[in-house]
């Protein structure tokens, strides 16, 4: 069995193999366990993942895909489709944020037919070879194999073609403004795409430049659906043709890169394939994944844990993407998102912190403090540019989701190694200070009702909505100010101020429900009000799924509960209840996000959106930490598989994927700018993590196994360990972490109050 069909052949019995629970032994190779098709049997009314698959290098400034959606659906690749309308460069972070700079390349044989639903060809997953690195599919109406291996900016394109006197290839530059230039002499096709979903300045172009290694027969362009002989084209919707005529299996290569700032700069970026024949690129960009994906080596799990695990690493290393470029002098330039100058420094785009700031971030804090070094300088940028902190950037800034999460992304950098980087955090913190405390020019942006919020200490829900959200996020990011200003040694005034703010949570609890209850301007809790209600002042939920936002003081929320008892009777109602969204009043359309969490049959427990991901870890601070071991369990056998359809929600530039990364080492980041991780239990029977100083943590944990979920005992570097939190800086210095796991719970561990993960209320 050669690799390619055995790397098929695994991903295709992960089922059956994992339904007999059989173990293997470290990956030797752990790209060939990646499923880019992961999550993408999706569509408009349920995400499985609502992802595609990204022919690309990590963070690459460039994603490739197989196109068979339309031009301009955000469902651009969908698992139950059979026809593919061309391999589009694409810049998506999600379908609900759409693309920008995007265009196509497609093979056609025979009649010339140009336009979209004339030239898609019939394909099969039997026939495509799906990797980050390579991809490979048989288009069946064409005779042809196309192939894509990438780089950063670039990449190259290998067709093979049957023999035929007419075979084309088709440049779509789409709509919404292209322009296409032949220039046979030199085989070469320029052109730019300015199709966009907003984020983007007046001046906003991707200009392309494809080199070819065969001479034109047929030159042609089109605008729209008329095919003409100019060998230039400016229009609506630009495009261009090319033909020859070709031998059985002749192979024709494409050299293809792009640039947001000119043709002079796509030029520069050709330069990154270098001498690299098609084969060799494949090779080099195979090495270049295996590298990162082996940083983390997992040994003793199913096919199926393993597979899944690389296939979420893969998709925890893709955003935020590059948006910077060298110029002719190596230096590192960025066609700005914001205000659409050409300016030196690094800018990275395409996430929403709203999502990320949970655990993605967390998980680059860990493995990638280098990077998130850059990242941290492109924040400072965007901030220069922009007069603002992104909180959503596709590329620049977007009107979506709430919170003022920033603050968690930038005082956790710095908190956890920013210490020993050389970047302008106080330029970043002034950032922050401006976004607390200013409504932005967006309700995504800076703060919507900051000036209530910081009156009243809540944002009123007769003033905005989601404003229990709101409040809720906005006490925590006044946590990570509090706690970045302790560090850069701030005057003990504007400490104490946000310490203050950081407790304003406390506002919206309503004792007569034990939950989170919208306010109004009077004082007032909102009414008619039904805690399973989605919506009602929440942001894709209820309250069942937010009142357990308070990732910095969780003994706070036990306090106002009631104890201990009450707080877990509650959280463990989350998993008891029905599964129900909405009231008989509800007048509300129901979002995939409300069916997502109906059918997966866990309660209220909507893994599928980020608000609740944290909240099995909770029984750690209120000493029943073996019930996070059984559900952090529970939620990987049962919402994580490495198929299409392995998600139970939108994955979200990596979110949901480093969830189930973290959750598989055995710790997870509650309250990001803390120094602590909280305990769930490990997955897999060893880890080994290569941390970026060249320290090791290893985590052992031999008698692991689908019954043996429990922990009865863990040992920190050979001593007895009973906290249920561990330590980043700690973990840094390189660390063996040795679990003695358990069919059974051992309800005598971790349950006292010196065991219990950072709360604000024990300061």
């Amino acid at each position: 069995m050669n690799i390619k069909n055995s790397i098929v052949f695994a991903l295709f019995t992960f089922a059956f193999v994992s339904a007999q629970n059989t173990q293997v032994i470290t990956p030797q190779q752990p790209i060939d366990w990646v499923n880019p098709l992961i999550g993408s049997d999706s569509d408009y009314g349920i995400s499985n993942g609502n992802t595609y698959p990204a022919i690309a290098m990590p963070w690459g400034m460039n994603f490739w895909t197989p196109q068979t959606g339309n031009m301009g659906d955000g469902w651009a690749y969908t698992y139950k489709s059979n026809r593919i309308k061309g391999f589009k460069q694409t810049h998506q972070p999600s379908p609900w944020m759409n693309d920008y700079g995007q265009f196509s390349i497609m093979p056609v044989t025979g009649e010339l037919k140009f336009k979209e639903e004339e030239r898609q060809s019939w394909f099969s997953h039997k026939a495509e070879t799906v990797t980050p690195y390579y991809y490979s599919v048989y288009l069946a109406d064409h005779n042809v194999t196309t192939e894509i291996t990438p780089t950063e900016r670039a990449a190259r394109f290998r067709f093979t073609f049957p023999e035929t006197d007419r075979a084309y290839i088709v440049i779509d530059a789409f709509d919404k403004g292209s322009y296409v230039k032949i220039i046979p002499s030199e085989r070469k096709i320029i052109g730019y795409t300015t199709k966009n979903s907003g984020g983007v300045p007046e001046n906003f172009k991707n200009y392309f430049v494809i080199i070819f290694d065969k001479d034109f027969q047929l030159n042609s362009t089109f605008n729209g659906a008329v095919l003409g002989n100019a060998l230039e084209m400016k229009a609506d919707h630009a495009g261009a043709v090319i033909g020859f005529k070709t031998k059985t299996g002749e192979k024709v290569n494409a050299q293809v890169a792009s640039s947001f700032i000119s043709y002079k700069q796509a030029e520069l970026n050709l330069k990154e394939i270098g001498t690299n024949n098609f084969d060799q690129l494949k090779e080099k960009g195979k090495n270049i994944w295996n590298k990162e994906l082996g940083r983390i080596k997992v040994d003793g799990g199913t096919p199926d844990q393993i597979g899944t695990f690389y296939s979420c690493l893969y998709r925890s290393l893709l955003f935020p993407r590059k948006f910077y470029e060298y110029d002719k002098n190596n230096k590192v330039v960025h066609y700005s998102p914001y205000n659409g100058k050409l300016l030196s420094g690094y800018m990275f785009v395409d996430t929403g912190f709203w999502d990320t700031f949970r655990a993605l971030y967390p998980f680059l804090n860990l493995m990638y403090p280098e990077l998130n070094t850059q990242m941290q300088e492109a924040l400072s940028n965007a901030f220069n540019e922009s007069g603002w902190l992104p909180e959503w950037s596709s590329p620049g800034l977007r009107d979506i989701m709430v919170g003022n999460n920033s603050a968690s992304i930038v005082s956790e950098a710095y908190l956890k190694s920013g210490k020993v980087k050389s970047y302008d955090i106080e330029n970043l913190y002034k950032a922050l200070i401006h976004g607390a405390n200013n409504a932005g020019p967006m309700k995504a942006v800076g703060r919507a009702a900051a000036d209530s919020y910081n009156a009243l200490g809540y944002v009123p829900n007769d003033e905005v909505n989601e404003s229990a959200a709101r409040t809720l996020e906005y006490a925590y990011d006044d946590f990570a100010i509090y706690q970045l200003a302790k560090a850069l040694k701030k005057p003990q005034s504007e400490i104490d101020l946000y310490k203050k703010r950081s407790l304003n949570y406390k506002n919206l609890f309503d004792p007569k429900y034990n939950l989170m209850h919208p306010k109004n301007k009077d004082g007032k809790f909102m009414e008619p009000f039904d805690p399973f209600q989605w919506f009602n002042g929440f942001t894709e939920g209820n309250s069942w799924h937010y009142s357990w936002s308070v990732f910095h003081d969780v003994q706070g929320l036990v306090d106002l509960m009631g104890g201990k008892n009450v707080f877990i009777s509650q959280l463990d109602k989350v998993f008891s209840s029905p599964p129900v969204f909405a009231t008989k009043d509800f007048k509300g359309g129901v979002i995939h996000e409300m069916r997502e969490m109906q059918i997966a049959n866990m309660g209220q427990y909507a893994h599928g959106n980020q608000p609740i991901q944290h909240m099995i870890y909770l029984y750690n601070y209120a000493g029943e930490p073996w019930k996070a071991q059984y559900w952090v369990r529970e939620t990987m056998n049962r919402m994580y598989h490495a198929t299409p359809d392995g998600y139970c929600g939108d994955e979200d530039n990596g979110q949901t994927s480093a969830w189930y990364v973290f959750s598989s080492l055995g710790f997870y980041p509650v309250t990001p700018a803390s120094d602590q991780y909280v305990i769930g239990a490990p997955l897999f029977k060893k880890v080994t993590i290569e941390l970026e100083n060249g320290k090791n943590i290893t985590i052992n944990a031999s008698q692991n196994s689908d019954q043996n979920r429990y922990i009865r005992g863990l040992k920190f570097n050979g001593k007895a360990y009973n906290k249920n939190w561990l330590s980043h800086s700690e973990l840094m210095k390189g660390a063996t972490l040795d679990f003695d796991m358990s069919s059974t719970s051992n309800t005598k561990r971790g349950i006292n109050k010196e065991d219990f993960p950072y709360s604000l209320s024990n300061e």
